[in-house]
């Protein structure tokens, strides 16, 4: 993906995030695991914190994936967003982490947030470049969730190697298409750039990254959708005025956006044209 649309693409994504899930510090821009669903008419605070916690869990998943979590260790972030992520690392696995941003002002927020969790001396915010292409076998853990897809694959299997000491791990989250058909024409730039796992998994494998563990949580990850589905609603509900005509125009709303951006990838996750998995590979000793 271009530079200038991988940055348009994660300032859009940390915006949404902030907005609904801010104000932080641990803001986090991605899917989330949900195995049970509050009950209808949950006002838009108490569907947030669903939101938030399924977004944690997430995370609290895939390092059950990883096994023994490196603690203490040296780990680089490189989902993007607003550190979320990497804060979540630092205070739960006492980890050192670099968190990779895309987007120069998001360097200053991750930092900010760094500070206010008291985490200011373990998670240190660096820009994006070409030259992280080029790693130096420093790191114990790489983490990608939702940000592997808007890469150029094989480069950056390549680069996550690189950077990882021998016997390191590379350990991911992220929606795979297994029905190409599954997946609607779209400019979104992360929709429009999901590959197969088998595709990833061939790719990772000539980049010397030998497969762990391959988890498929694609049931769990659909109820995150129900509850942003439901938080549509409040939201528009929110913004438009208290008569009939209204709120006809904010349901439909509410409808063309779950359609456009929820909807597809719900039943896709449901009748199995999409996949959602964790994936953890070793660089080899």
């Amino acid at each position: 993906m271009p530079t200038n649309d991988l940055r348009a693409y994660h300032e859009a994504l940390a915006a949404r995030g902030l907005a609904r899930y801010g104000p932080g510090p641990r803001v986090h821009c991605h899917m989330g695991l949900v195995d049970r669903l509050p009950p209808p008419g949950t006002p838009a605070p108490g569907l947030r914190e669903r939101l938030r916690a399924s977004q944690e869990a997430l995370l609290a998943e895939l390092a059950r994936a990883m096994g023994r979590f490196p603690d203490g260790g040296d780990v680089m972030d490189v989902s993007g967003g607003l550190g979320g992520g990497a804060l979540y690392w630092a205070q739960e696995h006492r980890a050192s982490v670099t968190a990779m941003v895309h987007v120069p002002a998001h360097e200053e927020q991750v930092r900010a947030f760094a500070h206010e969790a008291g985490m200011g001396d373990r998670v240190r915010a660096r820009l994006y470049s070409r030259e992280d292409l080029r790693g130096r076998a420093c790191f114990d853990a790489l983490i990608a969730v939702e940000s592997a897809c808007a890469l150029p694959r094989a480069d950056w299997l390549r680069a996550a190697r690189s950077w990882l000491k021998p016997g390191g791990l590379l350990a991911l989250a992220d929606c795979f298409w297994v029905r190409p058909g599954a997946v609607p024409p779209s400019r979104n730039a992360w929709r429009a750039h999901l590959g197969s796992v088998s595709g990833f998994l061939t790719a990772a494998q000539e980049a010397g990254l030998e497969l762990e563990v391959h988890d498929d949580v694609s049931a769990r990850a659909v109820g995150f959708w129900t509850l942003t589905s439901e938080l549509l609603v409040h939201e528009h509900m929110a913004q438009a005025p208290a008569d009939a005509r209204s709120l006809r125009a904010a349901l439909n709303a509410v409808r063309v956006e779950s359609q456009r951006d929820h909807l597809w990838l719900q039943q896709g996750l449901l009748d199995g044209g999409l996949e959602y998995a964790l994936l953890v590979l070793r660089r080899e000793a």
